[in-house]
């Protein structure tokens, strides 16, 4: 090889090089801004409150501030589109749920988003019990009271949640197939316009996560029947699980974790995991998040990829089966 190729092939290797190093400057430089972590339900439910608890530690970690950005509506999707969509920078992340990963693209064709290939997953937060409350002028006391008032009174009672296809919406469609009883769907655009509503007694019923509804069961406002957790609570010894009840498919619990776009650089992907780790562990996020019911994860963004995956595969089986309708 002549000297002149030799001095091309180099300056075209310094070439490859100086292209990749602005990328490799920003990602060391990350962050030095704000960052938006978008919320996708109103304010007041269980992913604001577990975005609320982990993001204040989260800034602190990585030394920029985390603000919050609620974007309710359409059972998760309009937040997690503007997630999905936004530049892939690290400076617009996202909370990911249940419903927005699985249980939305699964029950809507029309949903503007692909679970799969528009985000990259990050860990996956905490993981919390989801239960079934009703308004104490509920002429029922527990749970077998409560389907048996069902069946006697098809389609008279109403269930709130935070959204068409969302997982409260998913867990009552649910409840009424295993249980063999009939309510009416009443979506809000997040748990806490749906706990407004229930508190004020407009609707009865309410699929929910524990974090939102523990202060108002706490207060004797909502009347515990049911629980989806792997085993009774401690702090509701007297409350069984779906699962004790015959209602296994009712049984799974929900899941809040962190997601960027699609093309996030895996330096910034890096930086987020670990900052993420340290603050969902750290002590006092801990005790917040054990306060609320939440069990601290912090799984690998492998690891939080494939729980996704195996989630949203579970729902399509589940909304074929049960032959679940969008409202």
């Amino acid at each position: 090889m002549n000297s002149k190729h030799i001095f091309t092939r180099c300056l075209i290797a310094a070439g490859a090089a100086l292209a990749l190093l602005p990328g490799i400057i920003f990602a060391q430089a990350y962050p030095n801004k704000t960052i938006r972590l978008i919320v996708p339900f109103a304010a007041g439910g269980t992913t604001d409150i577990v975005a609320r608890i982990v993001a204040d530690q989260l800034g602190k970690e990585l030394g920029q501030t985390v603000i919050i950005e609620n974007r309710g509506g359409g059972g998760g999707s309009i937040g997690a589109n503007e997630v999905a969509k936004a530049a892939p920078d690290g400076y617009t992340l996202g909370v990911a749920t249940v419903s927005t990963m699985a249980v939305n693209p699964a029950a809507n064709p029309r949903i503007p988003y692909n679970n799969l290939t528009d985000f990259i997953p990050v860990t996956n937060f905490v993981t919390v019990p989801n239960i079934l409350a009703v308004h104490p002028s509920v002429p029922a006391k527990d749970i077998r009271e409560f389907i048996a008032l069902l069946k006697k009174n098809p389609g008279k009672f109403s269930f709130a949640s935070s959204g068409t296809a969302g997982i409260g919406h998913m867990m009552g469609e649910l409840f009424l197939s295993a249980s063999g009883t009939d309510m009416v769907h009443i979506p809000y655009k997040g748990a806490g316009p749906a706990i407004t509503d229930v508190l004020g007694g407009q609707v009865p019923v309410l699929f929910d996560n524990l974090p939102s509804s523990k202060s108002h069961i706490d207060a004797g406002k909502f009347r515990l029947l049911a629980v989806a957790a792997p085993k009774r609570l401690a702090a509701y010894p007297n409350i069984p699980t779906f699962a004790e009840i015959g209602m296994k498919e009712v049984n799974d619990p929900a899941w809040y974790g962190l997601v960027a776009p699609a093309k996030t650089p895996k330096e910034i992907i890096d930086k987020l995991y670990a900052a993420s780790v340290r603050a969902v562990n750290s002590p006092a996020t801990r005790e917040k998040l054990a306060q609320q019911g939440a069990d601290p994860l912090a799984n690998t963004p492998a690891e939080f990829a494939a729980q996704i995956k195996i989630e949203y595969e579970k729902m399509k089986v589940i909304v074929v089966s049960k032959g679940i309708k969008l409202d």
